[in-house]
């Protein structure tokens, strides 16, 4: 009996273990389903998919665990050294130029696009200067303050020139330039003139009058009026001449073309880019150490931890798992179980049996007290 009773029990649970994953299919004689097909498990897959897929959701992968293991200081800190790490490896310390960064961006020629497009730019600002400037009368293209800074100055330019006229006549210079006119004018007179030569004296003596009197009429009180007058009258009419016959024949395509020239010299764009990025910017790993990357993984952590149980939601975590689970064969939901617990589903067969053992033991001792009696 104590055999027969392991046997039993031992088979019927090794026999109730194998119902759990068998048979994997429904069985049917004809039309007629056998009883207990397919296995437990295969027969509420879905249920199982869908209950895995909530625990998983619930107590597995929540917001919370995630918090505690992915957003915490250290790893804030250990992601900040990371990502600075790498930005200094492969960009502040990199040996690539700004031509090598701008081709891998898919840029090409790029120094001589910027400069065609500087020039065409520049081009455009000249010509509208150039339009501007020759368009309307001196007195309408000249800005008001202009005007009225040169006509306070005319004063000025009126003392500067009677002052070196006076020095001019006063000089050496100025003596011959009067003993020239003379002798020319004295000349172009013929007999009139030697006549009027007698009359004054000699040359050099009426070269001293006329120098002595150019002298006297440039320091007079009312020279300075007269050319400050006549100046300003000058300047009057300048103001209300078209700008464009004032400018006429002067080389504009020529000018433009030196400043293109020199605008394009001074940009040499070609060389400014053909250099590395630590040669413009020495200090940027301890600038970016500082100012960039803390607050860049500080933004990312903090905007992880907002939106976390956002995402997770989004994720559906709880549908991937169930449409795993539901796509598994069950054979590898059955290799799933018994890999985990094979060791227990053997001792739940030995208890089995053992108990079984034990009933046949306690049946046969009944039976014996029961022969007995």
């Amino acid at each position: 009996m104590a055999l027969i009773g392991a046997l039993i029990g031992g088979f019927t649970n090794h026999l109730a273990i194998k119902m759990l994953f068998r048979p994997h299919e429904a069985k049917y004689i004809g039309k007629w389903r056998l009883p207990f097909t397919p296995g437990l498990i295969p027969k509420r897959r879905d249920e199982l998919a869908k209950q895995l897929g909530k625990t998983v959701t619930n107590y597995l992968l929540t917001p919370d665990t995630f918090r505690k293991k992915l957003l915490t200081p250290d790893m804030e800190k250990k992601a900040e050294s990371f990502v600075q790490q790498k930005l200094e490896e492969h960009v502040l310390h990199s040996e690539k130029t700004l031509n090598d960064w701008l081709t891998t961006a898919g840029a090409t020629q790029v120094a001589e696009k910027a400069e065609q497009k500087v020039l065409e730019v520049l081009d455009a600002q000249l010509n509208a200067v150039r339009r501007k400037l020759t368009t309307g009368t001196v007195e309408e293209v000249l800005p008001e303050m202009w005007r009225v800074e040169a006509e306070g100055r005319i004063p000025t330019v009126t003392t500067y020139i009677l002052g070196r006229s006076e020095q001019y006549f006063a000089s050496d210079e100025g003596k011959a330039m009067f003993r020239n006119l003379i002798d020319d004018f004295l000349a172009s007179k013929g007999t009139f003139g030697s006549m009027l030569n007698m009359f004054f004296g000699e040359s050099e003596s009426l070269v001293a009058k006329v120098q002595r009197e150019a002298v006297k009429f440039v320091t007079a009180p009312g020279t300075t009026a007269l050319v400050n007058t006549i100046i300003y009258n000058e300047w009057e009419k300048l103001q209300q001449r078209p700008v464009e016959e004032l400018v006429a024949g002067f080389n504009w395509e020529g000018l433009f073309d030196s400043i293109k020239i020199y605008a394009k010299n001074e940009l040499a764009l070609e060389a400014r880019l053909d250099k590395s990025i630590h040669e413009y910017w020495p200090n940027g790993a301890e600038w970016t150490a500082v100012n960039v990357t803390p607050k860049l993984i500080g933004f990312v952590f903090n905007q992880a931890e907002v939106q976390l149980e956002i995402s997770l939601g989004k994720l559906k975590l709880d549908d991937m798992v169930r449409e795993q689970v539901d796509s598994f064969p069950v054979a590898v939901l059955e290799d799933l179980v018994l890999g985990i617990s094979k060791r227990e589903f053997k001792m739940i067969t030995v208890l089995g049996a053992l108990l079984g053992g034990l009933i046949g033991i306690v049946q046969g001792l009944i039976v014996f007290a029961t022969n007995l009696s």
